[in-house]
């Protein structure tokens, strides 16, 4: 198969070649992430964070586990209610220490306010009570301006109660557009509530998957207030995991997916469903290189693998409207992933040198 690889990739490149030659004077301003937290139990990660070039080290912030009752003034961080994980102001820390911004990943709402379910990944009934809790962390961490609300909501259990939709579908029936409806809503009260804190604060939200219960264009077409209106936002996010290659060009995925290849045509949506340009944030991106629990797919061998990792860095980076590529782990944790750059006997994959030199 990789024959036919080595031909899609090389009319791919071209194409790319000529977006790099339109690509606006932006497009220097793109920049690698890194997802953490470091390995439990393992040597600092940072100086590898730093020598791969990562300016954006991305964490998540789980509202269930901070705040198990309901606080009596939600958006003070010394509310009693509020538990703040231990080690994240650390984290912190040692990101500024290397020279990168902290992403905070928000989401998980707690039972009392999810109408008492216990399971991860259930939405708030009120958007307030989502924005009045970012508040509250945004004031816990101050030196952290890049904000992420919620991730992969439009992915099966990540935002229930939701209704699926087959990718066919242009009309979505009320019950469907529920869950993209209150996530229009949490994510403009969040943005309200972190730019009244600070101008700074960057507002990253949609934050689609490849695919899910509703692709990425029937959620995006649908992020909409009751009064009509698209949600504010600074930055679109998404995560296009791939199992083809990574360049601009190629027909458009099947069954609604948005995989790397398709990030043109999710940027044109951003355009009409927003109504204006909005930088896209792809969070989350990695390359498997085996057998994994998480995937359906891998790439082999590593030398492809590589080029792979080679071609989405640089594809993105001449893109003009993308900000910033995270990559989803540092280190390999089979049988779950084999999306690190690093073997779990610590031998570096061809990936980390890939990755570190583009």
């Amino acid at each position: 198969m990789w024959h036919r690889y080595w031909r899609v990739a090389r009319r791919a490149a071209l194409l790319a070649g000529l977006v790099a030659a339109l690509a606006p004077a932006g497009a220097s301003a793109f920049q690698k992430g890194i997802w953490g937290p470091p390995t439990p139990g393992a040597v600092n990660e940072f100086p590898l964070y730093r020598a791969l070039g990562v300016k954006i080290y991305e964490t998540t912030l789980s509202w269930n586990q901070v705040a198990l009752t309901k606080p009596a003034d939600p958006t003070s961080p010394s509310d009693p209610a509020y538990t703040w994980p231990d080690g994240l102001s650390q984290q912190i820390s040692q990101a500024a220490r290397y020279g990168m911004r902290v992403l905070l990943e928000v989401g998980n709402a707690p039972a009392w306010a999810d109408g008492g379910h216990s399971g991860m990944g259930w939405a708030p009934r009120d958007p307030r009570a989502y924005a009045q809790f970012i508040e509250a962390a945004a004031r816990e961490y101050p030196r952290v301006h890049l904000w992420m609300i919620w991730g992969e909501p439009n992915r099966k259990g990540d935002f229930r109660p939701e209704v699926p939709a087959r990718y066919s579908e242009t009309t979505l029936t009320s019950a469907q557009k529920r869950a993209p409806h209150l996530y229009a809503q949490i994510l403009n009260d969040a943005y309200g509530a972190l730019k009244h804190l600070s101008a700074r604060n960057v507002v990253i939200g949609g934050d689609t998957y490849t695919a899910g219960l509703l692709d990425p264009q029937q959620w995006l077409s649908n992020l909409v207030l009751p009064d009509g209106r698209p949600p504010r936002m600074s930055m679109y996010g998404h995560d296009p995991f791939s199992y083809t290659v990574p360049l601009f060009g190629a027909p458009p995925s099947s069954y609604g997916e948005v995989q790397f290849s398709d990030l043109p045509r999710l940027e044109a949506w951003t355009k009409e469903y927003l109504g204006h340009a909005v930088p896209l944030f792809l969070s989350s991106f990695c390359v498997p290189t085996a057998p994994n629990r998480t995937f359906n797919f891998y790439i082999s061998p590593p030398s492809v693998a590589a080029r792979w990792v080679k071609d989405a860095l640089l594809t993105a980076r001449r893109a003009g409207y993308i900000y910033a590529l995270g990559w989803a782990t540092l280190r390999d944790s089979l049988p779950l992933s084999s999306c690190g750059l690093i073997q779990q006997d610590g031998r570096r994959k061809p990936d980390f040198y890939a990755f570190g030199h583009n």
